[in-house]
């Protein structure tokens, strides 16, 4: 039976407070070690894998922005020795929780679209995808560079692998492969069925099953979200709207109105039971937030929630770019109030801090400034450098006022 429609109408700031609570980002505790970092993976549903490297990749600094023990290491146990998490596409290629496997069944399962081209290199090259599953059918694990390339093969544009390569990859796709680990970022591919935990459900959900479930996970993560938002931030699961709206009518979800935005948002009813208020109490860290944060990867909606107009520049021509090639939201309490665009020089132990930006309308406090100083300082570590030189024009004050705690 249908219930009565509500609706829940939340300020601007409470919005964001519930958001960087189900973010991970207000202090959420967690156990140290990579069960910590299991439980984050859990409850944000993915973190997105990405090959930047001018810093820690991507993937590392969204954990470590949550859990301050974090190591590489905890990421590549769950992966390669506890089988707890594995890789698909989500948003992106990124590492999912083992338990929800069941769910990307029908991704995995479904066939490619005609004249795609995954479609189109299956078709012409079958005898190459079976000589590379009969490989590792008899070897065990193999990466891409275990493969000879064809002798006299024109090359093409940088997405044009070699013709194992791209059986690696259709062989994944459709689920014959999965990747077992990552040696120095290269995938190690092996049969799924050697790859799968004994046990693990691999049921083939109803479509009821699998829709709801993404919106569960977008919900989950987002604590309160656009029909959009929803939709994108498993990008996989598909069009979700009809599966929210019928949420709603059964109770499950509420929509949601925030004060000066025009467009409905929704949550799950059980995170409207402690709605954090206005005088929410933040601990003082600054967080520096990777371009790929779950928080911050639909750019219009951390537009309409935190009034910051940001875009990774790494894509934008060098003279173009304002902020830096790689800048990093800075987020402090419940606000995004600058970038820093940091560079590890591995060579000479140095973080490098190229750019700092504080928007316009933030006044820098002194307890503000501490708190960056030491987010610096323990970036600059998370990196293994050893020490910080700051290489920018900043305001003297601001640079005198963290220069006295670098490293």
């Amino acid at each position: 039976m249908a219930r009565q429609r509500t609706v829940v109408r939340l300020s601007k700031d409470i919005a964001r407070n519930l958001f960087l609570r189900k973010q991970l980002l207000s202090g959420a505790r967690f156990p140290k070690g990579k069960l910590g970092a299991l439980r984050v993976i859990e409850h944000l549903g993915y973190v997105q894998i990405d090959t930047i490297s001018v810093v820690e990749r991507s993937h590392h600094v969204v954990l470590h922005t949550r859990l301050p023990d974090y190591t590489a290491q905890f990421l590549h146990d769950l992966q390669a020795k506890d089988k707890k998490i594995f890789e698909y596409w989500a948003h992106a290629a990124s590492f999912v929780p083992m338990k929800d496997y069941r769910f990307y069944l029908p991704a995995i399962k479904k066939k490619p679209r005609p004249g795609s081209w995954f479609d189109q290199w299956t078709k012409k090259h079958p005898d190459v995808v079976k000589s590379v599953k009969r490989r590792i059918e008899k070897e065990g694990p193999l990466t891409p560079s275990d493969f000879a390339d064809a002798e006299n093969r024109k090359r093409g544009p940088w997405w044009d692998w070699k013709p194992a390569k791209a059986a690696l990859e259709v062989l994944f796709w459709r689920g014959d492969l999965m990747i077992k680990e990552r040696r120095n970022f290269q995938r190690v591919y092996d049969l799924t069925e050697r790859v799968l935990p004994r046990g693990i459900d691999v049921t083939l959900p109803t479509e009821k099953e699998e829709k709801g479930f993404f919106v569960r996970r977008a919900l989950n993560g987002l604590g309160i979200a656009t029909i959009k938002d929803v939709d994108r931030y498993i990008g996989i699961s598909g069009k979700l709207n009809t599966w929210l709206l019928d949420m709603q009518k059964t109770g499950e979800v509420t929509e949601i109105r925030i004060d000066g935005l025009k467009r409905p948002y929704y949550a799950l009813c059980k995170d409207l039971q402690d709605i954090p208020g206005r005088e929410t109490e933040f601990d003082n860290a600054v967080r520096l937030l990777s371009p790929f944060d779950n928080a911050i990867i639909l750019r219009d909606r951390t537009q309409a929630l935190f009034d910051f107009d940001y875009t990774l520049e790494c894509y934008v021509p060098r003279a173009e770019r304002k902020y830096g090639y790689f800048s990093m939201p800075v987020l402090w309490q419940n606000r995004l109030v600058g970038r820093l665009d940091p560079k590890a020089d591995r060579q000479r132990s140095v973080l490098l801090i190229q750019n700092l930006h504080l928007e316009k309308n933030f006044k820098e406090q002194i307890s503000f400034l501490e708190a960056l100083a030491t987010a610096i300082n323990d970036f600059a570590r998370f990196n293994n450098c050893e020490r910080v030189e700051i290489n920018c024009r900043i305001a003297p004050q601001i640079k005198s006022r963290i220069s006295t705690r670098l490293l």
